[in-house]
C-alpha cells in the first residue's frame, strides 16, 4: 500500500519479491478480497484495499501506543497524579519529590492541592493515583495507609525568650502574641480549649488559613505559632525556633490509594519513597525539637 510495487515491498520487509507476491495472493484468497490491481511492475489498492488499509492503520498505530506505553512504565517515563491537602504540598510533597525524581528524571508529577471533604470525594471517585490527608477515615472505594504520625510544635522567632525551654507548656503562653490558624481550624480549636482549660489568654495578632504563612509571620517575630511538625521542620533554623508542647495535639499524614484505579509501577515507587523520606522526617524532627 505505500511503496506502490512488488519490488520495494520486497525491500523493505527484506525479503524476496516472489516471497511478496506468494503471500499478497493467500491473503486475498484467505480474506476473500481483491485487494490490487496487478498493471505490470506495479499494484494499485482497489477499494477494498484501501478500506482496509485504514482499519489495518489504527491497529497498527494501537499497537504502537501500547508499545510506548509499555516502553514508558519500564524507563519510568510516566506521569503521576497526586491530590493532597495544601499544607503536604509545601511540606512534605517537595521533599519527597526532590529524592524521587533524583532517582527517576522522566516521571512526571502532578500535585492539586484540596481541601477536605472535596479531596476524598475526588479519590472515591478513582480521579487520582495517590491522595494525602490527615482524615483517619477510610473514604469509599478506597484503601488508608498511614505514613507519618506526630503531634503539632510551637514554632517561636529565632532568639524568643521561650526558645530557651525544651518543652513550652500553657502557662508559658500567657500574655504572648499568636500567629494563629483560622478559628474554624481543627488543631486550632483544640489548642483554645487547651488554653480554656488552663486559665490561658494570648493575643492573636494573625490569624492565616496557612501553616506556612504562620511561618513566615514568626520569621518576622510577629509572634509564635503552633502548627504541624512537617512545615514547622521545613522552616527549622530559619529564622525559626522548634518546641515541643507539653499537651499532645496529634498530627497525622494518611495515604489514600484508590481501590478500582490500577496502581502503576511509578505509584508504587513513589508510595516507596515516600515511607523512606517520612521516617527521615521523623529523625530530622527529633533532632531539631532536641
Amino acid at each position: 500500500m505505500t511503496t506502490g510495487s512488488v519490488t520495494k515491498a520486497a525491500a523493505l520487509l527484506k525479503t524476496s519479491q516472489p516471497t511478496v507476491s506468494r503471500e499478497i495472493a493467500r491473503f486475498e484468497h484467505v480474506l476473500g478480497l481483491k485487494l490490487f490491481e496487478r498493471t505490470q511492475a506495479r499494484l494499485q489498492p482497489t477499494t477494498q484495499g484501501l478500506s482496509l488499509f485504514e482499519e489495518v492503520k489504527t491497529s497498527y498505530y494501537g499497537l504502537e501506543r501500547i508499545h510506548n506505553a509499555a516502553q514508558s512504565i519500564k524507563n519510568f517515563q510516566s506521569s503521576l497524579t497526586i491530590a493532597c491537602l495544601p499544607a503536604f504540598s509545601q511540606s512534605l510533597l517537595p521533599y519527597v519529590c526532590g529524592r524521587f525524581i533524583n532517582a527517576f528524571p522522566e516521571v512526571n508529577i502532578n500535585i492539586t492541592p484540596q481541601e477536605s471533604p472535596l479531596l476524598e470525594e475526588w479519590m472515591t471517585a478513582q480521579r487520582y493515583d495517590l491522595g494525602l490527608t490527615e482524615n483517619s477515615e477510610t473514604p469509599p472505594g478506597t484503601r488508608c495507609e498511614n505514613i507519618f504520625t506526630g503531634d503539632e510544635v510551637c514554632v517561636l522567632p529565632s532568639g524568643h525568650p521561650l526558645c530557651d525551654k525544651k518543652v513550652i507548656t500553657p502557662l508559658d503562653m500567657a500574655g504572648i502574641n499568636m500567629v494563629s490558624l483560622s478559628s474554624q481550624d481543627p488543631y486550632r480549636i483544640i489548642f483554645d480549649k487547651i488554653l480554656a482549660d488552663a486559665q490561658v489568654k494570648c493575643r492573636t495578632v494573625i490569624e492565616t488559613h496557612s501553616a506556612a504563612a504562620v511561618c513566615f509571620f514568626v520569621q518576622q517575630n510577629v509572634g509564635v505559632g503552633i502548627i504541624n511538625p512537617l512545615t514547622a521542620l521545613s522552616f527549622a533554623d530559619q529564622g525559626v525556633c522548634l518546641r515541643r508542647f507539653s499537651i499532645s495535639i496529634p498530627f497525622s499524614v494518611n495515604l489514600i490509594k484508590p481501590l478500582y484505579r490500577p496502581q502503576t509501577p511509578v505509584a508504587t515507587a513513589f508510595i516507596d519513597e515516600m515511607k523512606s523520606s517520612s521516617n527521615e522526617l521523623h529523625q530530622q524532627l527529633h533532632t531539631s525539637l532536641g
